[in-house]
C-alpha cells in the first residue's frame, strides 16, 4: 500500500515544486552564499510566481556564475546586455542591476569580516521560529529583515519578499500542520 505523503497545499500542484518543498523549502540554510543566492532570486519572484523562477533557476545560475558574489560584483554592461537578451531567465534590468549591487554589498560585507549567514540569522535570534496560525504574507520580523537589508543598500527585499525568503530558508517553519515536513524542523525550532 503507497500513501501519499501530505504536504503543503503549495506544492500539491507540480512536480518540480513537490521536489522543492520535499528537499529544499523550509530547511534551515546557514551556508552564506546559498542565503545570499536564495535572496536574489526571491527578488526576481517580485510580481511572478514562484514557479516561474524556480524552472528557470538553473538558467540563473549559469547567468550569474553559480552566484560566486565576487564574479557577480565584477559584471557590467556586457554582462548585463547579455542577460537581457537572455529569454532563459527574467529580463528585468533593474532585478538584473540589483542583483550585481546586492553581490557588491555581500563582498564589501565579506572584505569587512562579516558573515551574511551570521548577520542575517542574528535578525531571527540564531534559530528558526516556528510559526503558529494562519501565514501571513509578511511579519513585523521581516519588516525588521527588510529594514536592515535596505539600510545595507539590497534592492527587491521589502518585508513580503523578505517574508517568502525567511521561509524558504528555514529560518520561519510555515509548513502546514498536516504537512510531512512540518516536524522536521521542531527540534531546532523556538
Amino acid at each position: 500500500m503507497n500513501i501519499e505523503k501530505q504536504r503543503c497545499s503549495w506544492a500539491q500542484t507540480d512536480p518540480l515544486l513537490r521536489l522543492y518543498h520535499d528537499e529544499e523549502w523550509g530547511i534551515p540554510e546557514r551556508d552564506s552564499r546559498a542565503l545570499w543566492e536564495a535572496l536574489m532570486l526571491d527578488g526576481f519572484q517580485a510580481g511572478l510566481s514562484w514557479i516561474t523562477v524556480l524552472r528557470k533557476r538553473d538558467a540563473f545560475r549559469k547567468a550569474f556564475k553559480n552566484f560566486d558574489a565576487r564574479t557577480v560584483a565584477s559584471f557590467g554592461k556586457p554582462e548585463i546586455d547579455k542577460m537581457l537578451e537572455n529569454p532563459d531567465i527574467i529580463r528585468s534590468r533593474a532585478k538584473i542591476e540589483a542583483t550585481i549591487a546586492g553581490a557588491k554589498i555581500y563582498v564589501a560585507m565579506e572584505d569587512s569580516g562579516e558573515d551574511f549567514s551570521t548577520f542575517v540569522w542574528s535578525i531571527v535570534g540564531g534559530s528558526p521560529i516556528h510559526h503558529q496560525g494562519p501565514i501571513p504574507a509578511s511579519t513585523p520580523l521581516s519588516e525588521k529583515m527588510s529594514k536592515a537589508l535596505k539600510t545595507r543598500g539590497f534592492k527587491f527585499v521589502g518585508p513580503i519578499i523578505v517574508y517568502a525568503w525567511m521561509q524558504a530558508v528555514g529560518m520561519v517553519n510555515d509548513h502546514e500542520p498536516t504537512c510531512f515536513r512540518r516536524g522536521h524542523n521542531r527540534k531546532s525550532a523556538k
